[in-house]
C-alpha cells in the first residue's frame, strides 16, 4: 500500500476477496454469524409442518437448520437469483428432501399469494434496489398470522478503536456512502415493515464485538476495503498505512450492531 505498511502488516490481512459462497458459509460458521442467526431461528418460532421461505438463501448455510425445525411434514423454500448459489445450496441440502430451491428475485418472489407460514431474510436487504418493494412481496406471500424475521446491520454503528478516531470515522463513512447500498437498513426495518402492513412486535439489537483482528478481517476485509477508501478519496495513502499498521499490531477492538426484526402479517 505504501512503504509505511510492512510485509508483516500485510500478512495479517486477507488481500484476495473470497468467493461469495465461501464467504457466506464461513461467516455463518463464525462466532459473529452464529450468535444472531440463532436469535433469528428462535424468533421464527418454527414447528413441524410449517412452510418457511428463506429469501436470498445464498449457498444454503441456514437451510438445513430450517429443514430440521419444520420436520416432519414441513417445507423449506430457498429463493436466490444466483444459480451458482442455488447449486451450492442443492449440494448442502441433499439430505433434506423437504427443501425446494427456486430461482427468483426478492422484488418478485416466485410464490403464490399467502403461500408460506414463515419467512426470513438475512443481510440481503442491505443490497437490494428497493427494500420497500421487497417488504411488500413478503407481505403478499405470507399467510394471515404469518411471521417474517429479518436480520440486517446498521453500518453507521461500525466502530473500530484507533488512537486517531478520524481515521476510523473515515473508514466507516466510506463503507456507508460507497460500499453498502442500503447502509442504514437495520434501523429502517421496523418503519418499512409497518409501512408494508406488518405489525412489528419486536426489534432485537445484536451487537457483535471483535477482539481478534484476524477474525474481524475475515468479516470486514480491512485491507481490501481500505484500498477502496484510498481510491475514493476517504483516506490518503499515508493515513491508510497508519490505520492498518495500528490494527495489525496494537490491541484490537471493533463492534457493530445488527438488528433482528420480527414482523407479523
Amino acid at each position: 500500500m505504501t512503504d509505511a505498511m510492512t510485509s508483516a502488516d500485510a500478512s495479517i490481512f486477507e488481500t484476495t476477496r473470497p468467493a461469495s459462497a465461501d464467504y457466506l458459509i464461513r461467516f455463518a460458521a463464525s462466532d459473529a454469524g452464529r450468535g444472531y442467526k440463532e436469535r433469528m431461528l428462535d424468533a421464527l418460532d418454527l414447528r413441524a409442518g410449517l412452510t418457511v421461505l428463506d429469501a436470498g438463501c445464498g449457498p444454503g448455510a441456514d437451510l438445513p437448520a430450517l429443514a430440521e425445525a419444520v420436520a416432519p411434514g414441513g417445507t423449506v423454500i430457498g429463493v436466490d437469483r444466483d444459480q451458482e448459489m442455488l447449486d451450492a445450496a442443492a449440494a448442502r441440502t441433499a439430505a433434506h428432501p423437504c427443501v425446494e430451491l427456486r430461482p427468483g428475485d426478492i422484488h418478485a418472489l416466485p410464490l403464490d399469494d399467502a403461500a408460506v407460514d414463515r419467512a426470513r431474510t438475512d443481510r440481503v436487504l442491505q443490497w437490494v434496489d428497493d427494500p420497500a418493494r421487497a417488504l411488500a412481496e413478503f407481505r403478499r406471500v405470507l399467510r394471515p398470522g404469518g411471521r417474517l424475521v429479518m436480520g440486517e446491520p446498521d453500518w453507521d454503528t461500525l466502530a473500530v478503536d484507533h488512537p486517531h478516531p478520524s481515521l476510523s470515522r473515515a473508514y466507516t463513512r466510506h463503507i456507508t456512502e460507497q460500499v453498502i447500498r442500503n447502509a442504514a437498513i437495520g434501523r429502517q426495518l421496523a418503519r418499512l415493515a409497518t409501512d408494508a402492513g406488518f405489525r412489528v412486535p419486536e426489534v432485537i439489537p445484536v451487537t457483535q464485538v471483535f477482539r481478534d483482528v484476524r477474525a474481524a478481517d475475515r468479516v470486514f476485509g480491512f485491507e481490501r476495503t481500505t484500498r477502496r477508501a484510498i481510491e475514493a478519496g476517504y483516506l490518503s495513502e499515508y493515513q491508510a498505512a497508519v490505520w492498518l499498521h495500528h490494527l495489525a499490531h496494537r490491541p484490537f477492538f471493533a463492534s457493530a450492531t445488527l438488528y433482528v426484526v420480527v414482523a407479523e402479517a
